[in-house]
């Protein structure tokens, strides 16, 4: 291929050594992990205390005529000094903080279902990807060798005409046919070229490489399809969905936050120990107090109601979502059904057998039993018939990992 004459690695890959470089470099996936650290730190901070606060102040620089002699606060120094000190601590009611901690516990799981509904997403796309590039890879190969079939004949075919011993017309009739192969095979090629590119930007290696897949996994194994059924099919839809995952955390979260909210309700107090020098009627003056709202106008309600209505509303969404993931999960399993039937009407002997007609009619061609016409229109029902068997497969795979994607699970 011209491709090859640019590309200065070609990387031979099977379809479960892509999926581990993809797993293990793709530059999305290793940003998107970063999120549950950062809400793994949010716990961290959730668990933290309020920090206490230490106000001074009323210190005087100077004095007058009319200053009070006090005992000096060392040496001779501050005789006619005034200090006023004060030592606070926020203390959090009602559990607010406890509260606080397992509404940022919840985001960390929700952080990890947003990093796994990701990954699937990722993942169908990477598998489709790959199963486009073997369908094109194959696509290419069986144009490929028409082609090279074609260019022999067209070969033999001018040096009869050169001879005199054929038309120029069934030359010309060849001479056709191969510029279609190769106007397929160029269109191929820039389909290639398109699935190189994503393939390369999702498993992050350089722009010079070149994947070549091998035929692997391009027919999937679905061994274990037959044992399941279509309720267990939607009981795991429901159960191992990152997206239903997420939905119910955030019912947990709301259920949370409702209650932290109610919480809030409660006037923090904030405790205080205030030393005073020079300002009242002891030189050294140590009193302890404590601070807190008043909750007379805010009590919080709006907060509160809006907390429940958001709990509310997520129980209504996760009743939809449940019967939008059981109408997904029986679509997707009946076209899986019925790709997995076109497959295997084609009986196992069948391609191969096509591959011995198209070679027994090549040679009656060339020993002029069969006429160009024959040779020609039997040529153009084997690619047809290479392209269903080809597109079966292709179908077959996109479709079990579409039923793996709804479902949530890796069916084998």
């Amino acid at each position: 291929m011209a491709q090859n004459a640019i590309m200065s690695d070609t990387i031979v890959l099977s379809r479960k050594q892509a999926e581990s470089l993809f797993l293990e470099k793709n530059i999305s996936l290793i940003a998107e992990k970063l999120n549950i650290d950062i809400a793994d730190a949010q716990v961290i901070q959730a668990k933290l205390w309020p920090n206490p606060n230490l106000d001074v102040g009323e210190i005087n620089l100077w004095n007058n005529a009319t200053a009070q002699q006090l005992p000096p606060l060392w040496g001779n120094f501050g005789t006619t000094s005034q200090v006023n000190a004060e030592l606070t601590q926020l203390v959090q009611t009602a559990g607010k903080r406890k509260k606080l901690i397992a509404m940022e516990k919840v985001g960390v799981e929700i952080a990890k279902e947003y990093f796994s509904a990701f990954l699937r997403n990722l993942k169908i796309e990477f598998r489709d990807n790959l199963t486009d590039l073997q369908y094109n890879q194959a696509q290419q190969e069986v144009y490929q060798k028409q082609l090279a079939s074609m260019q022999t004949l067209i070969k033999a075919y001018g040096n009869q005409v050169a001879q005199g011993n054929i038309g120029k017309g069934e030359y010309i009739r060849l001479k056709a046919s191969e510029l279609n192969y190769l106007k397929e095979i160029n269109d191929l090629q820039k389909e290639n070229n398109s699935l190189q590119k994503e393939l390369k930007v999702l498993m992050n290696l350089p722009a010079t490489s070149f994947i070549k897949l091998t035929d692997e996994g391009f027919v999937p194994e679905n061994k274990n399809i037959n044992e399941l059924n279509l309720a267990s099919l939607m009981d795991s839809a429901i159960e191992n969905r990152p997206d239903m995952k997420v939905l119910k955390l955030g019912n947990e979260y709301n259920d949370n936050k409702y209650k932290y909210e109610r919480a809030m309700r409660t006037p923090d107090v904030t405790l205080g120990v205030s030393y005073d020098r020079g300002a009242s009627l002891m030189n050294d003056f140590v009193g302890v107090g404590f601070s807190l709202d008043l909750p007379f106008f805010n009590r919080n309600q709006g907060n509160i109601k809006a907390a429940k209505l958001a709990s509310d509303q997520g129980k209504l969404m996760t009743e939809e979502k449940t019967i939008s993931i059981q109408a997904e999960v029986l679509n997707t399993y009946q076209d899986y059904l019925t790709t997995k039937k076109l497959y295997e009407s084609a009986d196992a002997s069948y391609e191969g057998d096509l591959d011995k007609l198209l070679e027994a009619y090549r040679k009656n061609f060339l020993q002029r039993n069969t006429s160009q016409l024959e040779y020609l229109d039997f040529v153009d029902a084997y690619l047809d018939n290479k392209s269903i068997l080809l597109n079966s497969k292709k179908d077959l795979n996109k479709n079990l990992e579409e039923l793996r994607y709804i479902t949530g699970q890796e069916i084998n």
